[in-house]
């Protein structure tokens, strides 16, 4: 296994870093990745981010602070309890549209970062072995993940 470089910028891709970053902190998320089409961005909450550009990864401090001229909007978003789960129903159970609301943020955190970018959102639940993560890119359903179940939402 090879060592990652610790940076302390990664150019353009700040931008993502730093919004990704704060819409972990924001909605109470363990982990949020983005896809763009050059690269893959990895902000797991209170872990150094893993970016990976040209086949080369590197990271960067968690904490390090970042000047970004033009930041990316994060959308509104509140922290939610942590969804309910009954891994052998493949059930989620939340308060009245946190789930929808939850895929909504990430859908626009998306949206935000750029045209064609995946954002993946993982989730406590409880029991906290089984986080669920929502996935969104553009207008496409949003696809929710329980271990190793997949499925879609249509809006």
């Amino acid at each position: 296994m090879s060592e990652i470089d610790l940076v302390a910028s990664v150019g353009d891709l700040d931008r993502v870093v730093v919004a990704l970053r704060d819409f972990i902190h924001r909605s109470g998320a363990l982990r949020a990745v983005a896809l763009t089409p050059d690269a893959l961005v990895d902000c797991g909450r209170l872990q150094p981010i893993e970016v990976t550009n040209a086949g080369t990864t590197v990271a960067l401090p968690h904490a390090i602070e970042l000047d970004v001229d033009d930041p990316i909007a994060v959308p509104p978003v509140i922290q939610p309890p942590p969804f309910e789960v009954v891994p052998e129903a493949l059930e989620v159970r939340s308060p009245l549209g946190v789930l929808h609301a939850m895929g909504d943020a990430v859908r626009a955190m998306a949206n935000n970062i750029g045209p064609h970018v995946v954002v993946m959102a993982t989730f406590p639940t409880l029991p906290p072995d089984r986080a669920l993560s929502i996935s969104a890119r553009g207008d496409e359903p949003l696809v929710f993940a329980l271990g190793e179940e997949t499925f879609e939402l249509a809006d």
